[in-house]
């Protein structure tokens, strides 16, 4: 049976000057297609999570690459049987991720990135091409990595984006000379991280190109422990990018796997069971 929804995550860092007059647009189109879901709109780029039926989707992506700067913006794609999303909305924001580093500008300059073939050859192997050990680097929050991430990622235990320059910054003694890969789930703050570390003085550091979920359609789970957290209503994908049944509250973040003890309350439905919200 083919799943009923097609759901799309894409990011891209291109200067954008006229954000305000681009808003209405999107708004529009979204409204015409029937999609639901999130449009990041800021000087930086674009960054969207959207949901809809395929061939809404389709149009939507063919009409948003008629804008030559997002001609070659890339997609990952997952699918499934309920919507991902309850309602469509496009926001005007300062940054497409907050980092607050004005001095990190991802429009004009990149970090250099592994895909996921040749970051799984080098876990295969401990080594990069060049014989330097290779970590990889969780740039998540805390309660997104605790639903899986890679085997033996350094996590920082951040709470938000922003708490990673100085997280990282305190520990560049530890890495010595080793190859660091920044990950994320779509790839938007792995690369503005990467970009930060090689500003601070790192040498060997790369970003995963197109994040976890691109990883995901490129060579599975190898060498990851768990299921990938994303932030709409199916809460985390599996390596095959097909829903769990873990469960987010989505008022305190706190995420209940399957293997959880469940109170019976929350088994009923009744309340979440940290914060004991809906």
């Amino acid at each position: 049976m083919i799943p009923a929804f097609t759901n799309v995550a894409a990011y891209r860092f291109v200067g954008l000057d006229d954000i305000a007059s681009m808003r209405p647009a999107y708004q529009e189109i979204c409204r015409r297609l029937g999609l639901v879901g999130t449009i990041l709109l800021a000087p930086e780029g674009i960054n969207l999570f959207l949901a809809g039926s395929q061939p809404g989707v389709a149009r939507f992506l063919d009409w948003l690459r008629s804008d030559p700067r997002l001609r070659d913006i890339e997609v990952k794609t997952s699918y499934s049987d309920e919507v991902a999303f309850k309602r469509m909305l496009v926001k005007l924001k300062k940054e497409i991720i907050t980092m607050r580093m004005p001095l990190i500008k991802p429009e004009s300059s990149r970090a250099p990135s592994v895909d996921g073939k040749t970051l799984k050859r080098w876990l295969d192997g401990g080594h990069d091409d060049s014989g330097r050990p290779v970590v990889v680097m969780d740039t998540r929050n805390a309660f997104e990595a605790d639903v899986g991430t890679f085997e033996g990622a350094i996590d920082y235990r951040i709470g938000k984006f922003t708490e990673f320059p100085q997280a990282v910054a305190a520990r560049t003694a530890e890495l010595g000379d080793k190859t660091v890969v920044t990950f994320c789930t779509g790839g938007i703050r792995c690369e503005k991280a990467a970009i930060y570390m090689k500003d601070i003085g790192f040498r060997h550091v790369y970003q995963l190109d197109g994040g976890i979920l691109k990883y995901f359609e490129e060579v599975g789970g190898a060498h990851f422990q768990g299921d990938c957290f994303v932030f709409d209503h199916r809460t985390a994908l599996s390596a095959e990018l097909e829903p769990t049944k873990s469960v987010q509250c989505f008022a305190c973040r706190a995420v209940v796997t399957p293997g959880d003890q469940l109170s019976p309350l929350y088994v009923m439905g009744s309340s979440c069971p940290r914060c004991a919200g809906p």
